[in-house]
């Protein structure tokens, strides 16, 4: 809701504020997100009439007018605790107040970024199940202040619930809450190995994000094709004077670094984010902490756990090692992600499916696979696609129309015919792959060729289904089959329609069955 400020709640709660300490990190944070435009504009400006000292001026005023924003918005916002519950109020010349029943709550969470962390704050998130911006936020409250907000939200919302999973109405214990068996951990060795798993050359992208502002400094074109057509003429003669051998060693020179770079990145990225990994089952649910610079702590109950996600890589796969992740009402991206196992063994990671109230996947299941009239359309159209592209190009070449002065022009519609048969045949091999099962409590489907992906779907906690045909797979008998999630997505493509039917009638019937007061 939003509008005016109206008065405090019945029970005679006075508004709070943030941490004071906590504008002078919002200051911090508002000026980082300035110091590219500000240097950009500075070196644009350089020239302008009034000197260096006009310039300074300039950049100071818009630095002070930073501060003075943060220090307003810092003293306009207010939070109160009511009997029922959370109200958040904000805005310097429109004000907008939002307020939370604590029953809408699911759980409330604690990060810290690196900066915070220094002073001693946290930024408070309460999960409503809206997901991403349309969760409440609370920037930045003295660490104490966070846990003692947590606990005190926890106990009005245990209040404000007719039953909880201890069955007393009183509440957990609040010292004995957050205490629990750790289920799975990462130490240094298993990040070490996850990084290398993780090689990424996301390095080079930021890079090359950085070169759109050199030519503000240096005045060079860097994205002229003729600057660097020229450089490679100019250098191809000091190239060919080391040999045959010497070219070779540095290309495989090249590679090499690629590789070392690729890696450690891979390692830094997973350290920064994985440090301290630690995943505990809780009375509350699953807690689960990690993070070197920006640390979170997160708990996800375990009734509020629709679906499971067991994923892999092409080459980590080989290696046994998979990760799983919780799909529930509350976000899954960013920091509040729920992978609750980024990189373990399946003898590692079965203990917390059974743990979440799931089972593991298992070849016992009626495994069933997707329709072969499914299996050949999909061939038909991933190859025809690369097909129509060779034949046009051979209609184009044999008329002249292009290559025309090029000696191996003839050879060029065999490329895209080479993939078509690729993708074609690669469908056929994969079709064997993506299966489905349904057992009496959940739904399974499992697809992926060199990197397979099993998701696991508790039937009762399912919120639709719905059956898909495009015009293909009505005149061929086949549907897709969409459950309905409020985490993520979960969809069985190519089923016989009298399957998708009979899965449908079998997941509807479990809904309607279900009491689902009594999921909590």
């Amino acid at each position: 809701m939003s509008g005016e400020i109206a008065t405090y709640p019945a029970d005679g709660t006075q508004p709070q504020r943030t941490a004071p300490i906590g504008l002078l990190v919002s200051a911090i944070t508002s000026i980082r997100q300035l110091v590219v435009p500000l240097v950009v504009a500075g070196v644009a400006l350089r020239d302008n009439p009034f000197g260096f000292g006009g310039l300074a001026g300039v950049l100071f005023v818009i630095l002070l007018a930073n501060v003075a924003a943060a220090y307003l918005r810092w003293l306009r916002l207010t939070y109160t605790t009511g009997a029922e519950d959370i109200r958040v109020e904000s805005g310097i010349i429109s004000r907008a107040a939002r307020s939370v029943p604590y029953e809408r709550i699911q759980d409330v969470s604690l990060e810290q970024k690196l900066l915070p962390r220094l002073f001693g704050l946290v930024e408070v998130k309460f999960e409503t199940g809206a997901g991403g911006a349309d969760d409440l936020k609370l920037a930045y409250l003295l660490e104490s202040q966070g846990e003692e907000l947590r606990q005190l939200i926890r106990e009005r919302r245990d209040e404000a619930e007719p039953s909880t999973e201890t069955g007393n109405s009183e509440g957990i214990d609040t010292v004995q809450e957050d205490q629990g068996d750790t289920v799975f951990s990462m130490d240094t060795k298993r990040l070490t190995t996850f990084g290398f798993f993780e090689f990424s050359l996301a390095v080079f992208a930021v890079l090359g994000g950085l070169l759109q502002y050199v030519d503000t400094f240096v005045g060079i074109e860097l994205w002229d094709v003729d600057l660097w057509q020229g450089w490679i003429e100019s250098q191809s003669g000091w190239l060919s004077s080391f040999g045959f051998i010497a070219q070779i060693a540095g290309v495989v020179g090249g590679i090499i670094t690629l590789l070392i770079v690729g890696s450690a990145t891979g390692l830094i990225r997973t350290f920064l984010r994985d440090w301290g990994f630690v995943l505990e089952k809780t009375a509350r649910g699953f807690r689960r902490r990690r993070g070197l610079f920006t640390k979170t702590d997160v708990v996800m109950p375990v009734h509020r756990v629709q679906a499971l996600v067991l994923g892999t890589g092409w080459l980590r796969y080989r290696f046994g090692w998979h990760s799983l992740k919780f799909v529930s009402l509350a976000q899954d991206a960013g920091s509040s992600s729920h992978v609750v196992a980024p990189f373990g063994q399946m003898e590692e990671i079965d203990p917390i499916i059974r743990a979440a109230n799931f089972e593991p996947p298992s070849e016992d299941l009626d495994w069933r696979h997707a329709s072969r009239k499914y299996r050949v359309d999909s061939a038909a159209i991933e190859g025809g696609i690369f097909a129509l592209i060779a034949l046009v190009l051979a209609i184009l070449i044999g008329t002249g129309t292009i290559g025309s002065g090029f000696a191996y022009a003839a050879f060029i519609p065999l490329i895209p015919l080479a993939l078509s048969i690729f993708f074609a045949a690669a469908n056929l091999y994969a079709w064997q792959f993506h299966r489905h099962a349904l057992s009496t409590s959940q739904i399974f489907g499992r697809k992926g060729l060199l990197s397979p992906a099993t998701r696991i779907a508790s039937r009762v906690k399912l919120h639709s289904v719905e059956i898909v045909q495009g015009p293909i797979a009505q005149r061929r008998g086949y549907a897709t089959l969409h459950l309905g999630l409020a985490g993520g997505t979960f969809s069985i493509p190519g089923l016989p329609i009298e399957r998708a039917r009979e899965l449908k009638s079998a997941i509807l019937h479990s809904i309607a069955s279900r009491d689902f007061s009594a999921l909590a």
